[in-house]
């Protein structure tokens, strides 16, 4: 295993502090291998449901940068819950630059 890690706070406020992730596992990948609430990846990563989207939170956003074209377009269809640190964790891979990133996943909007 690696050990860069990963803060999360899921959709109950309770935070996961998992230390353990590898460089380019996903940050969805990350969070279902260890059962953080509200993360379910229904489409694999594909970034084709937004049901792994998270708020990056605090300088973090700087550097994974903002969605591509067609991440906004799927972050777009949650506009009730987006805000302007929002990402798709299946699109945000880990490496030495994210150790110890910090984000809260998003309510669910019904999907």
């Amino acid at each position: 295993m690696g050990n860069l890690k990963v803060n999360y706070t899921d959709v109950k406020g309770v935070t996961h502090n998992i230390e353990n992730a590898d460089d380019g596992v996903s940050l969805m990948e990350l969070a279902k291998q260890n059962g953080i609430e509200g993360i379910f990846g229904d489409c694999g990563g594909g970034c084709a449901c937004a049901t792994c989207h998270v708020y990056v939170e605090g300088g973090w956003f700087e550097k994974v940068g903002p969605p591509d074209d067609i991440e906004f377009a799927m972050l777009d269809m949650v506009a009730d819950v987006m805000k302007d640190n929002s990402r798709l964790g299946c699109q945000i891979k880990m490496n030495a630059e994210l150790d110890g990133i910090a984000v809260t996943v998003a309510p669910t909007s019904g999907f």
